[in-house]
């Protein structure tokens, strides 16, 4: 059956030589970004801001640079660092169309796991569950999908391009059942995320909730007349219904 989301008919693919790929990040030890840009687009996305250092004048989603010896450096760079978390990744996400085609964020997987490195991955893209042999062998694994609201309407407005609501939630059932280490990423929290935790119970480990914290997604709200859902107080009110539902399901549940 054919993805529900749309794809951008005008992408520019670019293969590049990266000189580095194991950078060092603020929220786990390690991030590993396979891909510059990212086909998913959406409209709210801090990752947008790359463009400054990267020199890209094509919109955001337009365009995707193939870091094509992303495995190649890795080998190279693994042993020269201390053992600790990776995260999979950080402005782009590791499983986007492309990766069905060169297979650089499971080479880099591999990588990982013959090193015996824990690895934490996120992402919005069903395509994560062809690596499950992998992250049978990965320590510490834990994979990851942002949901950001219940209402696949809502998602449309402001991820059209990425996968539907109900992908993501079967690849994170489907991830559970194979007795891998899941989570939720609910950030942003968008209009009807509330509705979340009761689709998540059974698939999830952990939930967590982060506000939207930039602006590129303003006009979206203004447009469908969501203001009163782009608040301080809409948040409050949300994240801590989803915390209470997690609480009664006995999720554990972080409102970052």
């Amino acid at each position: 059956m054919p993805s529900q989301h749309d794809t951008i008919s005008s992408l520019v693919v670019r293969e590049i030589q990266a000189k580095s790929i194991l950078s060092v990040s603020k929220i786990y030890s390690y991030v590993i970004n396979p891909y510059v840009g990212c086909q998913h687009a959406c409209s709210y996305c801090y990752a947008r801001y790359m463009k400054k250092f990267t020199g890209h004048k094509e919109p955001w989603g337009t365009f995707v640079d193939v870091k094509i010896n992303a495995a190649e450096l890795l080998q190279k760079e693994i042993g020269k660092k201390k053992k600790d978390s990776v995260w999979i990744s950080g402005v782009c996400d590791p499983y986007q169309p492309l990766e069905a085609e060169y297979r650089l964020t499971r080479r880099c997987l591999q990588i990982l796991a013959d090193y015996d490195w824990p690895v934490v991955v996120q992402t919005r893209s069903p395509l994560v569950l062809r690596d499950i042999d992998i992250f049978k062998v990965v320590k510490g694994i834990e994979v990851g999908f942002s949901v950001t609201t219940a209402d696949d309407n809502i998602r449309k407005l402001f991820e059209p391009h990425a996968p539907s609501i109900a992908e993501r939630l079967n690849a994170l059932a489907e991830l559970h059942r194979q007795g891998i280490r899941t989570y939720a990423m609910i950030a942003p929290l968008l209009p009807g995320a509330e509705s979340l935790v009761a689709l998540f119970d059974g698939s999830v480990d952990y939930i967590l909730v982060d506000r939207m914290n930039y602006h590129y997604a303003d006009a979206i709200y203004r447009s469908c007349r969501l203001e009163d859902k782009h608040t301080e107080a809409y948040f409050t009110w949300a994240s801590q219904r989803i915390k209470a539902e997690s609480d009664r399901r006995g999720i554990e549940c972080t409102i970052v």
